[in-house]
């Protein structure tokens, strides 16, 4: 039963208007003063509206009004008085009330129908503040819960995390971490099991994982002999290894409640800095660079520049020139989207995904205003997860398309068989089309009938909103000077400058010129930062513990044998790294699988260049979950309703298509990769 909190010093009139509202199915609560409805609103979370009275002894209803948005921000309040004024109703609209009706309410029937809509715009009101909304009362429903609150998922996260912690570490792990490294400093042995481990190469001869995870980050036990001398010694294999379930329980944890979205996606990465501390992964200030990498500041800068991009309606005028050959749905597809992809292969995916989705979130809302129905959900799930994962599939293209390209070079560079760009191209460039054309199609027929709104004339409506601003203005150029600046860095210093450090440069001088403010810079979503900042923290921590590496060769010990030569090789290689890459930063991925494969191409007398690709390639297949790459963050944090502000791409749809694109990028790179060009071109022979 719907529930109103009627709000008036008048008994009689009180009284009359509950009654009717009660014959009409609505449970009425009732409070004389401004003081009672705040107690009554901050106990009783079924309210659904409130009607209050403007004029009341003590707290005026512009008072009240006030403090029941502190306590409650999504509550709807109608304002009903005799004493209504144009100033007063400005006032009203100021403190977000949701209507303003005069007393007496002779047409009730009007009444109800204000009520039902602010009930309506409750529920949005709640989406925007990150409010629970379960609909219906039943156990089950209220321990499934709904986004953000599900209390199943984090009593299944608790239990996992014990289980995990509490148990005896497998003794490969302990062997991992405990066997020393044959090879002096600097070099290598591919003999050495520990040869995965992310920083191998900086050990010395004779250590192990574990005293050089121990030493590096002083982790050291405090020990008092029986002498009574206190000494520090490093942690033992025992204690490292537990250390290393920890993070493996961190991991599953994560993505089961990134997966879900059990609780916020920015309080689970705060819950992933918590573990860490309590656990002793990592001392504080090491917890804290591994939060704040060049990767996290960089989509922090990006999702900023991406503000001002869209205020100046500089967004509207790079609309036109990408988005000029998608003249409908179709030629969306099959021509812009292809584009697209290979355009990320040499520019930024990060910042193309942030500059160009709030452009289809305003074709979005030109459409659904047009056609004038409420929201088309699949429309924007069609739209911004299409664009998202053929961006991440331009990573392949060349070696300026990601970091994780990088990494594998040089691991390849260590062992002197590094490729130059111009053959990083050659073997990855003629990938992309072909998968962002498999994935277009993929997309064509499963929302064809799903979408309400068939017809979009996308290429005209953003040259409609472009020309609806007028000519470019002074704050424009300066966006687009800036813009250009940053991207000529990230092409020509990222190497020394991070892709980090020119974003920021850009933000500092927008605001030397005014066009950017602090306030705007506020307004970010920072919980897609967070959320980056928490998996990259897990990145780290699997990879020092040796974590990651017990994973990788816990994987490649399961092959069978026809997966350990030649295009099999590649196939596991990709397979693993392709579903490692969902769970933890693509970096993270390939740094520590990469050690792993290319010293087995060695042995197994194949090509290295054949896994170093396979494992570099598909760590940009992360697209079930939207910790796995910034463009998913980004474009998850984007995709609300301009509206109501109504998350209306979720978690579920990104691992719903996300699992169907992941088996379509495998098909694509093994068949046409693998077995088709790769075959025609050939490999160059080995020094």
């Amino acid at each position: 039963m719907p529930k109103v909190l009627l709000v008036d010093d008048e008994d009689q009139f009180r009284s009359s208007l509950a009654k009717r509202l009660t014959m009409r199915g609505y449970e009425v609560v009732e409070a004389a003063n401004g003081d009672d409805a705040i107690k009554i609103i901050r106990n009783d979370r079924d309210v659904d509206v409130v009607l209050l009275d403007r004029k009341m002894p003590g707290k005026t209803g512009e008072q009240t009004l006030e403090e029941l948005k502190v306590f409650r921000p999504e509550i709807q309040v109608i304002f009903l008085t005799a004493f209504g004024s144009l100033k007063s109703a400005t006032e009203a609209g100021k403190l977000d009330a949701f209507h303003y009706l005069e007393k007496p309410v002779e047409d009730l029937d009007r009444l109800i129908e204000v009520i039902e809509s602010a009930r309506a715009e409750k529920v949005h009101a709640m989406a925007r503040n990150e409010i629970p909304h379960v609909e219906g009362s039943s156990f089950w429903k209220k321990l499934l819960g709904t986004h953000n609150s599900r209390p199943l998922f984090i009593l299944a996260g608790i239990l996992l995390l014990l289980f995990l912690v509490l148990i005896n570490a497998p003794d490969r792990l302990v062997e991992l971490i405990s066997t020393p490294k044959t090879a002096p400093a600097g070099q290598v042995n591919t003999d050495d099991i520990n040869m995965g481990y992310s920083t191998y190469m900086g050990m010395r001869e004779g250590e192990t994982i574990s005293h050089y995870y121990s030493n590096k980050y002083h982790l050291g036990v405090h020990e008092i002999a029986p002498d009574g001398t206190e000494h520090e010694r490093p942690l033992n294999a025992n204690e490292t290894a537990h250390r290393a379930m920890v993070m493996l329980a961190v991991l599953l944890v994560a993505a089961l409640f990134w997966a879900s979205g059990a609780v916020p996606v920015g309080v689970t990465a705060l819950i992933v800095a918590v573990l860490m501390y309590f656990f002793d992964v990592l001392r504080p200030d090491d917890i804290a660079q591994a939060f704040a990498k060049d990767s996290v500041i960089f989509i922090f800068g990006v999702l900023a520049l991406s503000k001002a991009i869209t205020k100046t309606g500089l967004d509207r005028r790079i609309g036109l020139l990408l988005l000029a050959p998608a003249k409908n749905i179709t030629l969306y597809f099959f021509i812009f989207l292809p584009l697209m992809a290979v355009t990320c292969s040499f520019v930024s995916e990060h910042a193309l995904i942030a500059f160009i989705t709030p452009l289809f979130v305003m074709i979005y809302a030109s459409s659904i205003r047009k056609t004038g129905i409420k929201k088309d959900k699949q429309l924007m799930v069609m739209f911004i997860l299409s664009l998202c994962f053929v961006a991440n599939l331009g990573g392949p293209g060349s070696p300026a398309a990601g970091g994780r390209n990088a990494v594998m070079i040089g691991i390849l560079a260590d062992y002197g068989i590094a490729p130059t760009f111009g053959e990083w191209v050659r073997y990855g460039l003629p990938f992309v089309p072909v998968a962002a054309l498999a994935v277009a199609t993929y997309f064509f027929f499963a929302f064809r009938k799903k979408i309400k709104i068939k017809k979009i004339e996308i290429s005209n409506l953003v040259r409609q909103a472009s020309e609806s601003i007028g000519p470019m203005n002074r704050e424009e150029y300066i966006t687009a000077a800036v813009l250009i600046g940053v991207i000529i860095l990230w092409i020509t210093a990222s190497n020394s400058l991070g892709m980090g450090g020119p974003v920021v440069l850009g933000l500092v001088v927008l605001n030397i010129f005014r066009v950017l403010r602090w306030r705007d810079i506020q307004s970010i979503h920072w919980e897609v930062v967070f959320l980056y900042a928490g998996a990259s923290a897990i990145g780290k921590g699997l990879a020092v513990t040796g974590a990651a590496l017990y994973l990788a060769d816990s994987f490649v010990s399961v092959l069978p044998g026809f997966l350990q030569v030649g295009n099999g090789l590649a196939i596991a290689t990709s397979l693993f790294t392709g579903l490692c890459t969902n769970f933890m930063s693509d970096g993270a991925t390939v740094a520590a699988i990469g050690p792993i494969t290319v010293p087995m191409a060695r042995i197994a007398e194949i090509h290295p260049w054949m896994v170093g690709f396979a494992t570099a390639f598909a760590s940009s297949f992360a697209h079930m979950l939207i910790i796995g790459t910034p463009n998913n963050a980004i474009a998850y944090a984007m995709a609300k309703d301009p509206v109501t502000g109504e998350q209306l791409v979720s978690l579920g749809d990104f691992l719903k298509h996300g699992a169907a694109v992941l088996v379509i990028s495998f098909g694509v790179l093994w068949i046409w990769t693998f077995y088709g060009y790769w075959s025609w071109i050939g490999f160059p022979a080995l020094q």
